[in-house]
């Protein structure tokens, strides 16, 4: 059984990772008595179409009476919403089994992936250090970058560190935390964009895209990945990277196009939808899968697993569900990064989030998109499940002007989206820490 974790000192070993979660089944008979329904045992939509919803989670969500969430659950093309629920029962020896409910979701309904695709660039991060047979390079060493093509930037110093040197694992600590972006370009920069892709591809995800940092550049540029150096605490040199090319193409053959206008990148605004046909694409299944391998890697097929260290599990598994203002490096001001600064589907209930719940998850927002891929654990009440969600919040149609539906529509549909889930889990209490 999983104790309380100590705000004071928050972290993770081995008797207490999501992995050996002793939690309650709370829901079973809400899912059972559902099953008594007629309408439960049929998909909404036949078999192969597109998008997939499940009768049962459409029946969970409609009992929800919040006005918003109903007026955005019943318009889900105007949202673009996509829906994923997970259920997690433990059999007799603790060992989890996930079922997936569907609400929308489709594959080739395009949503700006923003920060999420920081999940697998972290991921797949450790797993090229644990491939590297390098003597002292590992994700702690001093990684510094240098530049070697047109719109490159070069790092030596990392002053959120404690030794105030940039590293992997400072990296990772920043992309999961706040989700810095400069953190995300220089993992970007360290796997290189040929890499990213063709791993991910070969791991079961043929759709992921990563095409981008998160800073303005041409394609070309992005191409383009920087050397970098590992060196030692007196500076002289484990390993030199050297830059590298992507010279394979992308399949844009689908053409995405949103909105009815956008500001480009010389401030005037363009009176035709937005084209992220090229942009970094990653569907919601292909982001809850890439959480839950994180998370309970035996879960997921072998293949789609990344060679990961336990000290790698426990290393994501901190700072994954982490609040901002529990470390010192980086420190952060926690009245800015308040502990539900990254965590949606809990952020408009308060800044505070009890020490016993834990979120581990990556979100993402970007262009009017919202989006969170969530495990989410209450150690003192036993109660665990995977919520994944994205939706659409831009009601002027005008993309990139920094005018979006976020504090209105978003986050409180989000909040309240996660709110459902909770009170089915404590049917006796109700809502016990979202109010």
């Amino acid at each position: 059984m999983i104790s309380s974790l100590n705000k004071k000192a928050p972290g993770f070993n081995s008797s207490n990772s999501p992995e050996k979660t002793v939690a309650g089944n709370r829901m079973v008979y809400y899912f059972k008595r559902c099953f008594l329904l007629p309408a439960c045992f049929a998909m909404v939509l036949s078999a192969g179409a597109q998008p997939k919803t499940d009768a049962m989670l459409q029946a969970i969500l409609s009992r929800n009476p919040d006005t918003l969430f109903q007026k955005v659950l019943h318009h889900p093309e105007e949202y673009r919403l996509q829906i994923i629920y997970t259920r997690i029962n433990r059999d007799a020896r603790n060992r989890p089994h996930f079922s997936n409910y569907y609400y929308h979701v489709d594959s080739l309904l395009y949503f700006n992936p923003a920060s999420t695709v920081k999940l697998p660039l972290a991921l797949l991060a450790l797993e090229k250090l644990n491939k590297m047979p390098i003597p002292g390079v590992n994700k702690y060493t001093a990684m510094l970058t240098d530049s070697a093509f047109s719109g490159q930037t070069k790092v030596e110093r990392d002053s959120t560190a404690e030794n105030g040197l940039p590293s992997i694992a400072q990296y990772i600590r920043k992309v999961f935390l706040v989700s810095d972006n400069d953190a995300y370009n220089r993992l970007y920069e360290f796997i290189g964009q040929q890499t990213i892709n063709e791993t991910l591809h070969r791991k079961g995800y043929p759709d992921v895209r990563v095409t981008r940092r998160f800073t303005p550049m041409t394609a070309e540029e992005n191409r383009h990945t920087n050397p970098v150096r590992f060196v030692r605490k007196d500076g002289s040199l484990i390993y030199a990277q050297p830059p590298a090319y992507n010279a394979d193409p992308f399949d844009f053959s689908h053409v995405v196009k949103i909105g009815k206008g956008h500001w480009d990148a010389h401030d005037s605004l363009i009176n035709e939808p937005m084209d992220f046909t090229t942009a970094n694409n990653i569907s919601l299944e292909d982001l809850q899968q890439l959480l839950q391998s994180a998370l309970f890697p035996g879960a997921v097929p072998a293949g789609h697993r990344f060679d990961l260290k336990p000290g790698d599990y426990r290393f994501l598994h901190r700072y994954m569900s982490q609040y901002p203002g529990e470390t010192n490096y980086p420190k952060y001001d926690s009245s800015e990064y308040y502990d539900s600064y990254v965590k949606f589907f809990f952020r408009q209930g308060g800044h505070h989030i009890p020490s016993y719940i834990r979120i581990f998850n990556k979100p993402g927002w970007s262009y009017g998109f919202l989006t969170d891929v969530s495990y989410v654990v209450d150690f003192k009440h036993k109660v665990e499940f995977m919520l994944s969600a994205t939706v659409y919040v831009n009601s002027d149609g005008i993309l990139n002007d920094n005018k979006y539906d976020y504090d209105t529509v978003g986050y409180p549909f989000l909040y309240q989206l996660g709110k459902r889930f909770i009170s089915m889990n404590y049917p006796a209490k109700g809502n016990i820490f979202l109010i």
